[in-house]
């Protein structure tokens, strides 16, 4: 008990601390949370009628990023499995980032959730008792319980190891591997009953596809690792932790046959869509051509095929792929072409045409680019203080004192 409530001293002294660019990015993030939290509040007063989400669209922004998310937190999987199972050193210096971004990423998931069903108080409707979680029916609830189990390994996992290594000790293989273990197979499953969550859905022909699952993946596992890149370039330029080339050499490699193999999956769907054209294709016309008048999605989705392209070629040419800032540029790209992809490239066009083969166009308002972008501010100050903690008890930097004392 004394050692855990040392960690935990420690550990808020240590996020407490730091240099002047540290405490503006801390600034910053906190600034535009409380503008997130304010436009809530006008969601929370005047209802989601302040959103552009209606009737005929009802899933937005806040759905496309929480479908995003959930694939930056699966990515996490492509350094666990490597480091704790196949021992391979030279990504056990990076697993750690990866599954504090997977923290990170699930907090955003279920705050993304929580705003999209018009405020905290409808939970209540699936927990067990109290409400119906209609579990193993309902796809939703089997996307509660894998989103809420893997933050769970993902934040007991990490903490055993850090707390072992708070105290200058070797964490025992036979208490975190199990979990690590299962952990892995959670990882996958989240991403493939979010896809199953879709596809399941008769009414909405654009997401029936048997490829959605295996895409997910594909996509999750380039957009993931690509970000946890750009972090480990941030966190080796402006902290003592050493990671070395090799490690992200490594990573850009999974990467790169991620994005290799999401282009081939997204050229098939094109395929099945443009080669036979039937009525059930009019939701990707009007994303890649438009219909009439109504083109709203026609420069996203052809500004992420064109990154997307660009990122993959830099990626896949050996030469380029080696110089870091080439491989940087990729990885930015590629996410941002992904979280298009994933985002107003599937879940909008899913509800355009509507049924009766209505063409009412989605724009997000104000208030849900608020709102979003606060979301995005919490989980990018879950992850630094959570990268605050680590770093120093990584280096041998932090320690308990306790040990101190003893000898």
């Amino acid at each position: 008990m004394k050692v855990a409530i040392s960690l935990i001293y420690d550990g808020f002294k240590e996020v407490t601390k730091g240099t002047t660019a540290y405490h503006i990015w801390m600034a910053v993030l906190t600034l535009l949370m409380l503008f997130g939290a304010y436009a809530y509040y006008q969601q929370i007063v005047h209802g989601l009628a302040v959103t552009g989400m209606t009737d005929r669209v009802s899933w937005g922004l806040y759905i496309s990023n929480f479908t995003f998310l959930v694939g930056v937190a699966a990515a996490a999987v492509m350094l666990v499995l490597p480091t704790y199972i196949l021992k391979d050193i030279d990504f056990s210096q990076a697993v750690l980032i990866g599954e504090g971004m997977a923290v990170s990423a699930l907090v955003m998931c279920l705050a993304f959730v929580t705003v999209d069903m018009g405020g905290p108080a409808r939970l209540w409707h699936i927990i067990p008792v109290i409400g119906v979680l209609n579990w193993p029916n309902s796809m939703l609830a089997w996307d509660v319980i894998v989103l809420n189990g893997y933050l769970f390994f993902n934040l007991t996992i990490p903490f055993y190891l850090l707390y072992y290594h708070y105290q200058g000790r070797k964490p025992r293989e036979a208490v975190y591997l199990p979990g690590v273990l299962i952990s892995v197979f959670w990882a996958v499953g989240i991403h493939l009953v979010t896809a199953f969550l879709y596809a399941g859905l008769p009414a909405r022909p654009f997401w029936n596809s048997a490829l959605l699952g295996p895409r997910f993946l594909a996509s999750a596992f380039a957009a993931g690792p690509a970000l946890i890149i750009l972090a480990l370039a941030v966190i080796r330029k402006y902290t003592p932790y050493s990671i070395a080339d090799k490690t992200i050499d490594k990573i850009a490699m999974v990467v790169t046959v991620a994005a290799q193999i999401n282009l081939i999956m997204l050229g098939s769907e094109l395929f099945k869509e443009f080669y036979s054209v039937t009525h059930h294709s009019n939701s990707a016309i009007y994303m890649f051509f438009g219909i009439g008048n109504k083109n709203a999605l026609v420069p996203w989705i052809w500004t992420s095929i064109g990154l997307n392209l660009l990122a993959t070629v830099i990626l896949t040419i050996n030469r380029l792929r080696r110089k870091h800032n080439l491989l940087y540029l990729a990885c930015a790209l590629l996410f941002v072409a992904i979280w298009i992809d994933k985002g107003m490239g599937l879940i909008i066009p899913g509800f355009i045409p509507g049924p009766w083969g209505n063409i009412v166009e989605y724009f997000p308002t104000w208030v849900e680019i608020a709102v979003t972008i606060g979301i995005w501010a919490l989980g990018a100050f879950v992850f630094t203080l959570l990268v605050k903690i680590a770093v120093p008890i990584e280096i041998g930097k932090l320690r308990y004192r306790g040990n101190q004392s003893a000898g």
